[in-house]
């Protein structure tokens, strides 16, 4: 498992969003019939939907997903860091998120200028998350996934894969 880890290394995935963890789920995440592995590219055009998730465990282990934007809104000059595309809690192990809460609905990726990572973190959570305990962000700018997982005793991720993405000329979409 400890493999998983290096692309997010390498992709400055730990470091710009999380802590070095040891993934210990199975969580896979497609847009479509594309996969989603660390580092691969992905085109704007495909994640206009939810992508399907599939996340082992059991069920009654619950998780959170957290998608986000790093990159925002130019790599170079990342003043909106984080920007966040995506959050469900209560997710039962063996599910999808469709069988948790979806905290923050899904914005699909835009990236502006430039090439973008879209981070997929997973949380184990210790028990059910309640509105209460976290509140909805006020922006989806300048979100931080660390301090959302610290605020909820999320402790560190179990499982994250990343994508990259830039925008599209508009005549060669799809």
């Amino acid at each position: 498992m400890a493999r998983t880890v290096d692309p997010l290394v390498v992709g400055k995935v730990i470091g710009d969003v999380m802590d070095m963890f040891m993934p210990s789920v199975r969580f896979v995440v497609h847009y479509g019939p594309k996969q989603v592995t660390n580092g691969c590219d992905i085109k704007p055009s495909i994640t206009v939907h939810p992508p399907n998730v599939q996340i082992a465990g059991h069920p009654d282990n619950l998780f959170t997903i957290v998608m986000t934007d790093p990159d925002a809104p130019s790599p170079s000059e990342p003043s909106m860091r984080e920007w966040v595309h995506w959050i469900v809690t209560n997710i039962p192990g063996g599910s999808d998120p469709s069988q948790g809460r979806e905290i923050l609905p899904y914005i699909a990726p835009r990236p502006p200028i430039g090439i973008h990572r879209f981070i997929f973190v997973l949380f184990k959570q210790q028990t059910p998350l309640s509105l209460v305990a976290h509140p909805l962000p006020s922006t989806r700018a300048n979100f931080s996934t660390r301090a959302f997982a610290a605020h909820n005793g999320l402790g560190l991720p179990v499982a994250a894969v990343y994508f990259n993405a830039q925008k599209e000329p508009a005549n060669k979409k799809r």
